[in-house]
């Protein structure tokens, strides 16, 4: 995929660049491999430096467009008048970098995006915001895929500033993936949302639950937060899990499984989680978890696709 330029901040007649990416979809922990490809103005050229950055929109007080993760792919070289150059890169994608697309559909609410950045002579362009795809890693859909199973539909998603209580988060935001409950849990819980924080050896799968005051009771939030390597996450039932948790909420009864807390940090918190690893009902690997996102994907978001 080519992401073409034209550099503003160096004037007409200025370098022009070429990002090319070998591959614009990738997983959280993986790599965004491509190379950026120069051609030189009417004039020569003295480049300082080109960087590439990630970054995203983050609701704050409003939102505010933030770079997460910025690397320099090359130093200062000289650029001849129509000269053209290639700067091979490989970045990494951070671990915790949100899920912007899930069953072949883009989340609606979320953008996140790689921008070349190029400084000539003390002039510094950032270039255009250009598309890039995180798709959910294999424990990720695991979860996701529970949902979709569920009957949950999709809502939106975005991304908050702050941090969640009780988990080694390096990012300054985290994502809500936001869902509408199936009929039968809608009378108690008015929706749900799902957050991931994953590292190398696994994730925190944290859910909060809008429930709808009763006649005896004012509604209010309930909280989960379940640890679980990569490898657990594939081979738990997270269907009968969230399903078990989601009924005890719905029905005000106390769980056994997810514990609840309290804000935190800007964010959620909660306790220890009964039902850890070793929750295993049915392996779902990455050919059943494609197939399974070809049948639920039209149902699991309706008309927000």
């Amino acid at each position: 995929m080519v992401f073409k330029k034209m550099l503003r901040a160096l004037g007409v007649g200025g370098p022009t660049v070429d990002t090319v990416l070998t591959e614009s979809r990738v997983y959280p922990g993986g790599e965004i491999v491509g190379e950026v490809r120069m051609t030189g103005g009417e004039h020569p050229s003295d480049i300082d430096y080109i960087a590439l950055s990630l970054v995203t929109r983050v609701e704050r007080s409003g939102a505010a467009v933030v770079e997460f993760d910025r690397a320099v792919v090359s130093g200062r070289f000289p650029l001849g008048a129509g000269q053209s150059t290639v700067v091979p890169f490989r970045l990494p994608v951070p671990w915790e970098a949100p899920v912007t697309e899930v069953f072949g559909h883009q989340l609606h609410g979320m953008g996140l995006g790689l921008r070349t950045e190029l400084a000539v002579a003390k002039a510094v362009d950032k270039g255009d915001l250009d598309a890039l795809h995180i798709v959910p890693l294999p424990s990720q859909a695991a979860v996701l895929e529970a949902f979709a199973r569920l009957g949950f539909h999709f809502r939106s998603a975005d991304l908050e500033h702050g941090r969640i209580h009780g988990v080694d988060q390096r990012l300054p935001f985290f994502q809500e993936i936001e869902f509408h409950p199936p009929r039968e849990l809608a009378r108690g819980i008015s929706q749900v949302e799902l957050t991931f924080v994953t590292d190398p050896a696994g994730m925190a799968v944290v859910l909060e639950a809008d429930r709808r005051p009763g006649m005896f009771s004012s509604g209010g939030d309930a909280f989960g937060r379940f640890h679980v390597s990569h490898e657990e996450a594939e081979r738990t039932d997270w269907a009968g899990l969230i399903s078990q948790w989601l009924g005890e909420v719905s029905s005000r009864r106390p769980s056994n499984g997810f514990h609840g807390g309290g804000h935190h940090g800007g964010h959620r918190g909660g306790g220890g989680m009964g039902m850890v690893g070793g929750v295993a009902a049915g392996l779902v690997g990455g050919m059943v978890l494609g197939e399974v996102f070809e049948e639920v994907g039209e149902s699991f978001f309706g008309d927000e696709g």
